[in-house]
């Protein structure tokens, strides 16, 4: 299982906040690799992960460089394609 789960702090052994993270940043992460639009997703996931609302849930974008990468660069194209029309 090694690798499934979000890095605990040196010493101490994964928790269960950790899995959840973890489950957050991947779901994240595959919307942003299949083209879908993570924003119009979110409601889901908050949903599911019983937070009180997508604010919630956008911060593991700014916790994780991948999904913050993988956010700009769509924003990045979406601008893109706004100024080729």
């Amino acid at each position: 299982m090694r690798g499934t789960w979000a890095k605990p702090m040196p010493g101490r052994p994964p928790r269960i906040h950790d899995l959840r993270h973890t489950f957050a940043v991947r779901t994240i992460t595959g919307w942003y690799r299949a083209g879908h639009d993570a924003a119009r997703e979110m409601h889901k996931l908050t949903t599911y992960l019983g937070h009180e609302g997508p604010r919630d849930t956008y911060w593991y974008l700014q916790a994780v460089p991948e999904l913050l990468e993988l956010a700009s660069a769509r924003i990045g194209e979406s601008s893109a394609a706004e100024e080729s029309q």
